[in-house]
């Protein structure tokens, strides 16, 4: 399969939303395709997010959604990959890995410090795909509190 990787667009929004919303249901939330379409449009719309998109055999077949932060210390932005999804039909042909290195070119490009993304220790397979592209396990810890 031949792919081609883009920064999505507005105009890609249909394109986008079933697997966004294909990645939330990945992660236990019901499926909801109108509040998928909602959240991306906003996101892109405020310019808060970048979602690449890989397109195969003519059609969207997985994404990466980053969120800008910013690091005190660095004095410099860095990107959060928060998102990664790719559909069940298009795996083990190497779109998460396009994918991971796109992002981390749009990173670079951008003249980020960094890029980082966070998964759960119990998930091997993307952990082995993060190492094998290049990215390693930090020590640092994250710690986070529910706010509702």
């Amino acid at each position: 399969m031949t792919m081609h990787i883009t920064r999505a667009t507005l105009v890609d929004i249909d394109a986008v939303a079933p697997l966004f919303d294909a990645y939330r249901r990945f992660y236990g939330q019901p499926s909801d395709l109108q509040r998928a379409r909602e959240w991306l449009q906003a996101r892109m719309q405020a310019n808060e997010s970048i979602v690449l998109l890989a397109t195969g055999g003519g059609k969207a077949v997985g994404f990466v959604q980053l969120y800008p932060m910013f690091s005190s210390v660095g004095t410099a932005r860095t990107w959060i990959l928060n998102d990664l999804y790719v559909d069940a039909r298009a795996r083990r042909g190497g779109v998460a890995r396009a994918l991971l290195d796109a992002a981390a070119d749009f990173a670079r490009n951008d003249g980020a410090r960094s890029i980082v993304l966070e998964t759960t220790r119990d998930n091997a397979p993307a952990r082995a795909l993060y190492r094998n592209a290049g990215w390693h396990e930090d020590e640092t810890q994250w710690y986070s509190l529910a706010l509702k």
